[in-house]
């Protein structure tokens, strides 16, 4: 997709389909200077009774050859109004996906801004997403958007740069995306490590892949032993990115991503249903790569560490068993009480390899780790917990910039003790209660307790079951834009 901006008036786009937005208790959308387009579509909008809220829009087909799509936006009030731009324009770009267009051009309201400019390239980006690699009807596979313009009375130059930041985090979260949906018998922990060395040589990275040997003399048991019922062999990634001018021992930061690309359950195997799309619980290891593919394009300036821990979960003769009792990375010991809580035994491993290998001055992982987070806060927000206030309001205002839902959930540390006191250092679960906080207490002992740390719980957003106005069914890429908010700033 190639993204331009320009400063046109409505009546001067061009393409498969033209988009305005209005806001509630607007007759027609503001700007357009054509008088007899303003009173044309008012009147076509009066008679579909639009009224600018958000669920509303209205395809007029104004000729054989134009097609105008009104969106509506809400409330005009500036707070979430950049957030409902991003998510007006993923509805028309599903809308436009529908109709099969190929070109996609949108005015602003007057006197929008730049970082509105960002936010709809965005949301076109993310709604214009499609994955259908595997359909072998023709017609039921779609070329895609391959052009959009954005016009807005922004100066150009201005514009013009934001839309080129917004495509570069869309095709990241689109990566992020596509490696969530591949199938799992095909997205397991080796061909997930090469596609690492893909990004590394596109993107200019350093890259490390670590194979059950170097895991061994690592000592990471923990990791080994989630492995052990998969024929699969885990992997272990790390990629840097350092920007050119940037000299050593500067700000570091360390990303974290969970990548079990099939969790069975192991013995303590899941039910039917709940394993229908375990193919996502890589969704943060790959969260994790897509972000660090794009750091250079979002004009990122401190040195950049991503770890990635790839392992399949499954139920071979060899799988780990209840009882087992685990030498993870740090030294510490792991009693098994649930080969379902997996991921936070790899977490522990990758998070003290990470620490004691790159010394960040932050580190934050994301994972899909907990439904006790998605009985929490559903399936729309990721949990945010850390014991860092400066960074908990980082990220916050990072994830709010990008138009991500996310909460900051509490550290209660009597909640680790339930994970205390049995023939190992730990156990790999808690109390039925307030699991997500427990799973997060869990991760945060395998880390000094001075580290600047931040679990980023996305097992609600990071995937959804079937096609809606904003996006398609499968992977949604969630926390990509965050990261990238964070480490690049706006």
């Amino acid at each position: 997709m190639r993204i331009t901006s320009s400063t046109k008036d409505l009546p001067r786009l061009r393409a498969d389909l033209v988009v305005a937005f209005a806001f509630e208790g607007q007759g027609v959308p503001a700007g357009i200077a054509d008088r007899a387009l303003r009173t044309a579509l008012a009147g076509v909008l009066r008679k579909e009774r639009f009224r600018g809220r958000p669920s509303d829009a209205v395809l007029w087909n104004a000729s054989a050859a134009r097609r105008i799509l009104v969106v509506g936006l809400g409330a005009e009030d500036a707070a979430g109004r950049i957030d409902r731009l991003r998510r007006a324009a993923m509805r028309a770009a599903r809308k436009g996906l529908a109709g099969r267009a190929r070109s996609l051009a949108v005015r602003l309201p007057p006197g929008a801004s730049a970082e509105e400019v960002r936010a709809v390239a965005e949301g076109v980006c993310a709604g214009s997403y499609r994955y259908d690699r595997y359909l072998t009807d023709p017609e039921a596979r779609h070329p895609g958007i391959e052009r959009v313009e954005i016009s807005s009375d922004v100066a150009r130059h201005e514009a013009q740069g934001a839309a080129g930041v917004a495509e570069a985090v869309g095709r990241a979260v689109a990566a992020a995306r596509d490696w969530v949906n591949e199938p799992p018998s095909r997205m397991t922990p080796v061909h997930m490590a090469e596609q690492a060395r893909r990004i590394a040589q596109e993107a200019g990275l350093a890259i490390e892949v670590l194979g059950p040997a170097q895991l061994e003399r690592l000592r990471m048991g923990a990791t080994l032993a989630v492995a052990r019922g998969s024929r699969v062999e885990p992997r272990v990634v790390h990629l840097t990115y350092r920007p050119n001018g940037v000299a050593r021992g500067g700000r570091r930061v360390a990303l974290v991503g969970k990548g079990v690309t099939f969790d069975s359950g192991g013995l303590n195997l899941k039910t039917g249903t709940s394993m229908d799309h375990m193919k996502g619980d890589m969704a943060g290891a790959a969260a994790v790569l897509a972000a660090m593919s794009a750091l250079a394009q979002v004009g990122c300036a401190i040195e950049v560490h991503g770890f990635l821990g790839l392992v399949e979960n499954m139920t071979g003769a060899d799988a780990y068993k209840p009882g087992d009792i685990l030498e993870t990375h740090s030294g510490k010991t792991v009693e098994v009480t649930n080969t379902d809580a997996e991921g936070r035994l790899v977490l522990a491993d990758v998070l003290s390899w990470a620490h004691k290998t790159a010394r960040p001055h932050a580190i934050v992982d994301l994972a899909t780790l907990t439904g006790a987070c998605v009985v929490a806060l559903g399936t729309q927000c990721t949990g945010l917990f850390t014991r860092n206030a400066e960074l908990r309001d980082q990220l916050l205002a990072a994830a709010e910039a990008a138009g991500e839902r996310t909460w900051a959930m509490p550290m209660i540390d009597e909640y680790l003790e339930p994970m205390q006191g049995g023939p190992a250092d730990l156990r790999n679960t808690g109390e039925r209660w307030g699991g997500a906080i427990s799973a997060a207490l869990f991760l945060a002992e395998f880390l000094p307790r001075d580290v600047s740390f931040a679990h980023l719980d996305i097992a609600g957003p990071s995937f959804v079951e079937r096609d809606s106005p904003d996006g398609a069914q499968g992977g949604t890429g969630a926390g990509v834009r965050t990261l990238l908010r964070w480490l690049a700033g706006p």
